[in-house]
């Protein structure tokens, strides 16, 4: 079969601000000719992807209709320790969680309660808001279209960890980025953590409720995503599981430092199984109206070019084909998510390191099911 070309969105969020930069999206070329022939399990191809990388644990699922087709899991919860991963095991999804927050608002876009062109200025005023950032809408606060920096400046990203889990600690970080004038104009895209913690303040802001809670209530009760939770695996209940790993290969125990601070949380907290995370994969594969209706679900993969950025999703559209792609890291986890809609075909692939390189393997694992 002829071998799928990736556009592969590796944008990610930061855990300090001296951590490595998160690469921009890249485009590989077409990769002509016939792929390898797939590996005899799913087990076996990800056992040699751990290898090849020198990965504690790597997990993959893939679902077709909204069902399960595939899952495996390989490697130890953490280096030092022999306990095996489970296919039950939570994994921290980074970025990915902003397809999430873009869906949760469509939610509300549906019931009236918010417009995709309602402004910063609407939702957030009165206080002080910078010109530059007043007339700024919430479709291109999704759509990292805002002039928001890439990267926060230093002193309100240290404020953000020291405010920690303060119930008003995303909302100063946001009166206090607003308060300024933007990085670019509105409309140039810049990736940035910050357009989904703005947008989660807008929601916070209409709905008098926390990012937190609306998320469970409307995402993820409704989905039955009973794993799911904020933070680094292992906090939600304090039971066993997989460990972030730094780039030393050392074990992250949960706790503050095992994650971004939760004021971030919009852009980039929730963790969950994969089983769970499929669930709502599974929503975006088939089109079915679990959360939102077909017309809102449009608009949330529908970016502005052929290769651009939609609702939480680099949306590649390729022969009158669409493919919604996008990874997450919080630098001690890497999760990459793969939507196929015309196939009604997800596919997830997570390890318990900050590593990219598991991408590499993506075009392979896919022809499993692309066949």
């Amino acid at each position: 079969m002829r071998r799928l070309a990736l556009v592969l969105c590796l944008v990610a969020c930061k855990s300090t601000s001296d951590k490595p930069k998160p690469p921009p999206p890249a485009a590989p070329g077409d990769a002509g000719g016939t792929s390898d022939a797939a590996p005899a399990s799913l087990e076996s191809a990800l056992e040699a992807i751990r290898t090849k990388h020198k990965l504690p644990a790597v997990a993959a699922a893939a679902w077709r209709d909204g069902k399960l087709i595939e899952q495996a899991a390989v490697g130890v919860r953490k280096n030092g320790d022999a306990t095996k991963v489970t296919l039950d095991d939570r994994w921290h999804l980074g970025s990915n969680t902003k397809a999430m927050t873009a869906a949760l608002i469509g939610v509300f876009v549906d019931r009236g309660t918010l417009r995709w062109t309602d402004t910063i200025g609407q939702l957030l005023g009165p206080g002080k808001i910078d010109p530059g950032y007043k007339d700024v809408t919430l479709d291109q606060l999704i759509r990292h279209e805002s002039g928001a920096p890439a990267e926060p400046p230093d002193a309100l990203w240290k404020q953000l960890w020291a405010d920690g889990a303060a119930p008003d600690a995303r909302a100063k970080f946001v009166r206090a980025i607003i308060a300024t004038p933007p990085a670019k104009k509105a409309g140039d895209f810049v990736y940035s953590n910050t357009n989904y913690m703005i947008a989660g303040a807008m929601l916070e802001a209409k709905t008098k409720k926390s990012w937190n809670e609306l998320i469970k209530s409307e995402l993820f009760d409704k989905l039955d995503m009973k794993s799911c939770g904020f933070g680094a695996p292992g906090i939600k209940d304090m039971v066993d599981q997989p460990r972030g790993h730094d780039a030393g290969d050392t074990p992250i125990e949960p706790g503050p430092a095992a994650d971004n601070p939760p004021g971030l949380g919009p852009a980039g907290t929730v963790s969950c199984s994969l089983a769970d995370y499929g669930k709502f994969l599974g929503v975006l594969a088939t089109g079915q109206p679990a959360l939102v209706t077909p017309e809102t679900m449009q608009h949330l993969t529908t970016a502005r070019t052929d290769m651009g950025y939609a609702g939480g999703w680099m949306v590649v559209t390729k022969s009158n084909s669409t493919m919604l792609v996008h990874s997450g890291s919080n630098t001690m986890w890497y999760a990459t998510a793969v939507v196929i809609p015309a196939k009604q075909l997800a596919f997830a692939i997570v390890t318990n390191k900050g590593d990219q390189q598991i991408e590499e393997s993506l075009e392979s694992l896919l022809a499993r099911y692309l066949q």
